[in-house]
């Protein structure tokens, strides 16, 4: 019997070949009704597989829907608990497989590194008991033309899980140091978390995030001390090129992290200065319990989820009377602020945006010239309607002060869409991907990819990224009217109403956040006109509008 029973319709037979391949790849064994020609003929045998399987991979078309043998098939691995699901058109799941996480995989043939096959081998992983996945061979990302690296999230060696999160700020702060060399190019640290607990092999990870070198280490905290021990390695090769052992108080944690970094820098190339690193590194504050209380908050606000980010204020505003001069709280704290302002209570509204302003305008009077800072500052302030063309000013500067900020590179990308400047606005969220491959923000990269999309017409494209975006932050208010304009425009009235009601349940045709993001009137006429043209596919319900 197979680990993974396909479960899919004859017109995506090539995609369920290339699953299978893919899923042999990892090791796993793979049972795919290819040589069948009729369901009817084989029932007994396929029910025995189904049940035999560890995990069954369903596979959603619009042929699939309609098939009474998959939903067969996807119903019995609801129960038995070992549903996984993708969906390579975009097709509207049947109930109540629409209320489970669905990858969407559309124009999928194979590529291993694809975000949504991802995430399907990560919860085929999970359901199988495996913790060692090897990626399967594709096509690798070009390797920059300086020296690349990844610094890989360090293990917790305290014995206490809940210092986790210590150990990922020592990742963030080094990776932080480290992209401020212009000689490098390094990965966001968003895109090495989430590989924290798989076991892969150089090679892999190097091929999976495009980088020549690996900064591995560990992290342990005890007595008022932390000791980090390190080592680089060549990712193609695996050799272990460069190993150090450094410890001091918790007090000075600071110049120990600096001091990792440099040490990581000059055993990659000898042009790398000391002098250049150690001026660029900052210390965000001096007051270790402020410090804490800022990691624990960062770990919730990455996500839109009100609930978290309220939670992260608290935690902030605990460091801020801690240390009133941190920077790094006041910005995180605007942060919070901004996606309450466009997602939280409606209520609260006023009293978010306002503090979200007071945040960062107190973080750039600390730090004007900090590259975290003005690029947060300019995201918060652009959710605010502040001045584009200002703010983009702001973010050019950052990108010149940090050339391999991601986050940068992120706000530029949508500040530009928003200005009407989509080619541009595209190859800079692109360029923020590449730094920050398999980042958290990967969502909100995917709906601004589809916003531009929409303001240049290509319609099936923005579908694409929106869902995606849909399915791995439904929070997100930009996301959900957009698709609703995209269906609207194709008059895909099916969609068109099932988006419709979803975004009144949630209030966010009343809301004016997502529909005032484009400034070019043209683009923004265009994207009231698909919203109008969605509705009037939808029952009416006498919505707010």
């Amino acid at each position: 019997m197979s680990d993974v029973f396909i479960s899919y319709a004859r017109s995506t037979a090539k995609q369920a070949q290339a699953a299978a391949e893919a899923l042999k790849a990892l090791g796993y064994s793979v049972w795919l009704d290819d040589e069948l020609l009729a369901h009817h003929a084989y029932t007994h045998a396929i029910e025995a597989q189904l049940t035999a399987a560890k995990v069954a991979l369903v596979i959603w078309s619009a042929e699939a829907v309609k098939s009474e043998w998959v939903l067969s098939e996807a119903n019995r691995a609801r129960e038995d608990h070992k549903l996984v699901q993708l969906t390579v058109d975009g097709a509207r799941l049947p109930m109540p497989f629409d209320q489970t996480q669905c990858a969407g995989l559309a124009g999928w043939t194979g590529d291993a590194s694809a975000s949504g096959w991802l995430k399907v081998t990560a919860s085929i992983a999970e359901l199988i008991g495996a913790t060692t996945v090897a990626a399967a061979p594709g096509p690798a990302l070009a390797l920059p033309s300086k020296p690349s690296i990844a610094v890989m999230p360090f293990a917790n060696l305290s014995g206490d899980p809940e210092q986790d999160y210590f150990a990922d700020g020592m990742t963030a702060e080094v990776t932080g140091v480290l992209s401020r060399s212009r000689s490098l190019f390094v990965i966001a640290s968003a895109s090495t978390l989430p590989l924290r607990g798989k076991v892969l092999a150089p090679q892999e990870i190097g091929r999976l995030l495009g980088v020549r070198y690996l900064l591995d280490g560990s992290v342990r905290k005890a007595g008022g001390r932390v000791r980090i021990a390190v080592s680089l390695i060549e990712a193609a090769s695996g050799t272990q090129m460069w190993t150090e052992r450094f410890e001091d108080t918790l007090d000075d944690v600071f110049a120990l992290q600096d001091r990792v970094a440099v040490g990581a820098a000059s055993a990659i190339d000898e042009t790398i200065f000391r002098a250049e690193l150690l001026r660029a590194a900052r210390r965000p504050t001096d007051n270790m319990g402020s410090y804490d209380l800022y990691l624990r908050a960062q770990s919730l606000a990455s996500s839109w989820d009100p609930d978290r980010q309220a939670e992260a204020l608290r935690l902030l505003e605990r460091a801020n009377a801690l240390d009133p001069e941190f920077t790094r709280a006041h910005t995180l704290a605007g942060f919070c602020h901004a996606a309450l302002a466009a997602s939280g209570p409606r209520e609260d509204l006023a009293h978010h945006r306002r503090e979200a302003r007071r945040s960062v305008q107190r973080a750039l009077q600390l730090s004007p010239n900090d590259p975290e800072v003005l690029s947060i500052a300019a995201d918060v302030l652009g959710q605010l309607d502040g001045d584009p063309t200002m703010l983009k000013g702001m973010v050019d500067h950052a990108l010149e002060l940090d050339p391999g900020l991601a986050a940068a590179w992120f706000v530029s990308g949508w500040l530009r869409v928003r200005l009407g400047e989509l080619d541009i606005g595209i190859e800079h969220i692109e360029r923020a991907r590449r730094l920050a491959p398999l980042t958290s923000l990967r969502p909100f990269h995917l709906a601004w990819l589809g916003l531009a999309a929409y303001a240049q017409g290509r319609d099936h494209d923005a579908v694409a990224y929106l869902t995606e975006s849909h399915q791995l932050a439904p929070r997100y208010p930009i996301t959900l009217p957009v698709l609703a304009a995209c269906y609207g425009q194709l008059g895909d009235a099916r969609s068109a109403q099932r988006t419709i009601a979803e975004l009144r349940g949630t209030g966010g045709l009343s809301h004016p956040w997502a529909t005032r993001m484009l400034l070019n009137p043209q683009q923004a006429r265009r994207l009231r006109e698909g919203i109008a043209l969605a509705e009037s596919l939808a029952p009416s319900h006498n919505a707010d509008v």
